[in-house]
């Protein structure tokens, strides 16, 4: 029996996941958590073979939660069940120590079959990322040099994104469960980080950014 534990700040996507994985012979959820912090200490505790983990979580974040796992607990597999579009994340996320990637938007099917894949030992992404992620390995990442990929946190990388999408301040830190203040500090950081001097042309890169990484 391959025994799961959900890491997820939404009640229902949480139901709704775990009605999905305990349909099967083969498959139980034996507990949910509401964030990293939680779920870390219910890993330690119930010591799942898989952990399904969502990126914004209030708090410490999903991929952070992801790394501390494959640091201390490496026997527990863990996947990312996101909302985050695959082609922006997948890569951060399987660099992070995740044994796969998943949208939330996929089927049941789909997010079963890919428990399986992780617990049996392998890595579960789509193609498409699967063939990025072969290409990188050969190029050295080379390509990725001076990507937002490698040069932004966690947080700052899901602003980034966001702000890319068209989302206010106000929005994202609803979202994100920051304060305004917060998100104002990371967007000031991105700016530094990727040598960019106003507002405006954050929003011009973030959106430049977004739509081709989605294209690729």
């Amino acid at each position: 029996m391959i025994r799961v534990v959900i890491v997820d700040d939404h009640p229902l996507m949480r139901k709704g996941l775990a009605m999905s994985l305990d349909a099967e012979s083969d498959i139980t959820v034996v507990g949910q958590a509401s964030s990293a912090e939680e779920g870390m200490t219910m890993i330690e505790q119930l010591k799942p073979d898989v952990a399904a983990i969502d990126i914004s979580l209030p708090g410490m974040s999903g991929l952070e939660l992801v790394k501390q796992l494959h640091a201390i607990r490496p026997d527990v597999k863990t996947l990312v069940v996101s909302r985050h579009d695959e082609s922006l994340y997948a890569e951060r996320a399987i660099r992070a120590g995740a044994r796969g990637y998943v949208m939330k938007l996929e089927a049941g099917e789909v997010i079963v079959k890919a428990v399986r894949r992780v617990t049996n030992g392998g890595i579960f992404v789509s193609e498409e990322i699967n063939e990025r992620l072969l290409l990188g390995m050969v190029s050295g990442h080379e390509a990725l040099a001076q990507s937002p990929l490698d040069i932004l946190s966690d947080r700052e990388l899901e602003v980034f994104e966001l702000t890319g999408r068209g989302s206010g301040t106000r929005d994202i830190a609803e979202r994100l469960h920051l304060s305004v203040k917060t998100v104002e500090s990371y967007r000031a950081r991105i700016k530094v980080k990727l040598n960019l001097g106003s507002a405006s042309e954050l929003m011009q890169h973030a959106v430049q950014w977004v739509e081709g990484e989605r294209s690729d």
